[in-house]
């Protein structure tokens, strides 16, 4: 049994009886423990999809299913992690985390047992030491690694990332994608991640899906990324499979830019 299927979703908007095509016939499988890269044009509706994994937003036909069980809804199997942190400002880095804790375990595990967990998953991070700090007094980065110690601490089986780094300058974003990986390595997580940076998506995944240009966008191609893990992006930085996979994403994205400048 595929882990996560999506088949033939599509995904429209209504508004004042004009009707959006945002996604059109969209299949994909994804194997338990895999990480998916979604890259694609602005408005090709990467974002959407993301949503509708997550259950945020109800497909408009077709279907998606987690180990064969309907997705209608949110819930914590399925944690999402956006460009913007959203962290409660007036809450510590620590209460931050307590919040899907309490909400996930609050009836399954003790006090004592919450407490040890959420510093398990601060410790993920490297985020233990600010427990007491609130978001106003970290930086960005740090302020993305509670994001995703708190998305981490709801035990999904899906990790979903929304541009989790589009926001931060290069070197925070190459630190925490290096992160990324290696609590993915860890955990064996399954990952699904939005980006705009092609070195990113061939650094991180298995799979990279890239999207047709919007309006009913469609999934174009799916690009498989055979490289050994765990990867160093130093050493990568020269080797072939690497730059293939790269040259390959980048001639898609190009080529359909260009379509899109000439119509």
């Amino acid at each position: 049994m595929t882990y996560l299927s999506i088949e033939n979703v599509d995904k429209h908007f209504d508004r004042g009886g004009v009707r959006s095509e945002v996604l059109k016939d969209v299949s994909l499988d994804i194997a338990q423990g895999e990480v998916i890269s979604i890259i694609g044009h602005s408005g090709c509706g990467k974002s959407t999809l993301l949503n509708l994994i997550a259950g945020l937003t109800e497909v408009s036909s077709g279907g998606i299913q987690l180990e064969g069980r309907e997705v209608n809804g949110p819930g914590p199997e399925r944690a999402v992690v956006f460009q913007n942190h959203s962290l409660l400002p007036w809450l510590t880095v620590y209460e931050n985390v307590n919040l899907a804790v309490a909400k996930v375990f609050g009836r399954t595990k003790t006090g004592a047992e919450r407490h040890d967990w959420i510093m398990h998953n601060l410790d993920l991070v490297q985020m233990s030491h600010a427990k007491d700090k609130r978001p106003t007094e970290i930086s960005g980065g740090m302020k993305q690694r509670v994001g995703i110690a708190r998305a981490l601490a709801m035990q999904p089986k899906i990790l979903l990332l929304d541009e989790p780094f589009g926001a931060l300058d290069a070197l925070t974003r190459a630190h925490l994608q290096d992160a990324v990986m290696d609590i993915q390595k860890r955990l064996g997580n399954t990952m699904i991640m939005i980006t705009h940076d092609v070195d990113e998506a061939v650094l991180l995944s298995d799979r990279i899906v890239m999207m047709t240009n919007g309006p009913a966008a469609r999934i174009g191609e799916i690009l498989p990324v055979p490289l050994e893990r765990p990867r160093n992006r130093i050493e990568l930085a020269g080797d072939r499979t690497y730059l293939k996979c790269r040259e390959a994403v980048l001639k898609f994205l190009y080529e359909r830019h260009r379509f899109v400048e000439a119509a």
